[in-house]
């Protein structure tokens, strides 16, 4: 098992992970590398997040050997074993001491930016980091989380060695370790893409994890223009949907209203956002400018991602869901997409094909002309997608029972992905 990058890491630890949700939890990062895995992992868990910084206290002559470490709130583990093999005196530990703990109070505010930390007196606490190598820092801080008062230690790893994970259950209640192989390497070797983690990525996770959220009326920055819309956010969920509209449709749009309530009662959160605003809307091109539309779409999803830290997902409906395609092929973090009737065929072929986000094509069945033009387009893509035909159902799906057959087709559409691993292996498929 390889992981794409630590968000990746991240999600899929927190699959394992899934036996916490609904405790009280507290996770943990270790900085630098551990902070971006425990972010996805304690959004995933809907826990508190926030960082645990620990200083290891080395011999002067030999740095790496540690016969200690510290912890914030003045706590600190001693290694007897190296402090009589090495007989360092009292003098030179409280030199080394001083030093550590000078910099463990620049990280900690540096990080929290006056944020008080967590507690974890009676809690669970997930201790996390991006890899096991010694795990020399990773048996410390679940011992100085034991000193601060948790009630139940969870380490979680994506990856560590066989015999390193296996001293470290004697460190902590329980010990989640994605791969443990034998003959380990680097824990950099495991990940398709591992970059430097500076101090300002920890600390802006920290905040962003921690920052409200907005919720009813909003403008969304598009580039040179703000985008009105209307943000919902269900407490703990799991992704969010942005609705591209079609021509001369927004988001007061009844139909796309009701489909968004019908989410929300499942628990996810919606964006109906204008792609347009007043003026351009009265330009007949710029309503069919679909690379304009996608662009803006694009942008929104940016803002999503960063205000809220969750997964994506479209709803596109007539011309939205060219947009909708179109914004997907170039931004493969969108996890799923569906179309209610849309019209695909507006999206490049090259678009279409490149799209990878699993797609539900959902059409009505005397809606004819643009049923033909849904299956002209999916013979160009290569994604796992499928059209479903609603039954006695025109273009707007004005007919009784219709609109709701699309919201539950659109429910389940996107809980069903949501719960797979993202960049699945494309299959071609329809209905």
């Amino acid at each position: 098992m390889r992981f794409q990058d630590r968000r990746d890491a991240g999600r899929r630890l927190a699959r394992r992970l899934e036996h916490l949700r609904g405790r009280d939890v507290v996770v943990l990062g270790l900085p630098r590398g551990g902070v971006p895995v425990a972010y996805e992992v304690a959004r995933e868990l809907g826990a508190q997040l926030d960082a645990l910084v620990v200083r290891k206290l080395g011999v002067p002559w030999q740095p790496e050997l540690a016969f200690g470490a510290v912890g914030e709130a003045g706590v600190r583990v001693l290694n007897d074993d190296v402090l009589q093999g090495t007989r360092l005196g009292q003098d030179s530990q409280r030199t080394v001491e001083r030093a550590e703990r000078a910099e463990l109070e620049r990280r900690s505010t540096l990080y929290r930016r006056d944020r008080p930390a967590a507690p974890v007196t009676g809690r669970t606490v997930v201790v996390v980091d991006d890899g096991l190598a010694t795990g020399a820092t990773a048996e410390v801080a679940c011992r100085i989380v034991h000193d601060r008062g948790a009630g139940r230690v969870v380490l979680a790893v994506p990856v560590g060695p066989e015999r390193t994970v296996r001293r470290l259950r004697g460190s902590a209640d329980e010990v989640v370790c994605l791969q443990s192989p034998r003959f380990f390497g680097s824990v950099g070797a495991w990940y398709d893409a591992f970059p430097q983690v500076d101090d300002t990525e920890v600390a802006d996770l920290l905040a962003r994890a921690t920052r409200p959220v907005p919720d009813g009326d909003v403008d969304v920055p598009a580039g040179r223009v703000r985008l009105a819309a209307r943000f919902t956010l269900p407490d703990g969920a799991p992704a969010v949907v942005a609705f591209a509209h079609g021509s001369g449709s927004g988001r007061h749009s009844p139909r796309n209203r009701y489909v968004a309530d019908v989410l929300n009662r499942a628990g996810l959160g919606t964006l109906l956002l204008d792609l347009l605003n007043e003026e351009e809307e009265r330009d007949r091109h710029k309503v069919f400018d679909i690379v304009l539309l996608a662009r803006r779409l694009g942008k929104a999803a940016l803002w999503l991602r960063s205000e809220t830290g969750l997964p994506v997902v479209y709803f596109g409906a007539s011309t939205g869901a060219a947009a909708a395609l179109e914004a997907a092929s170039v931004d493969f973090d969108i996890r799923a997409v569906v179309s209610r009737g849309g019209r695909p065929d507006l999206a490049t072929p090259a678009a279409l094909a490149h799209v990878r986000a699993p797609t539900l094509l959902v059409v009505g069945s005397l809606d004819t002309r643009v049923l033909g033009l849904n299956r002209l387009a999916a013979d160009w893509m290569r994604c796992d997608h499928r059209i479903t035909v609603v039954p006695g159902a025109t273009h707007l799906f004005e007919e009784p029972g219709t609109l709701s057959t699309v919201a539950d087709l659109a429910r389940e559409w996107f809980t069903a992905h949501l719960a797979l691993p993202p960049f699945g292996t494309p299959a071609r498929r329809s209905a």
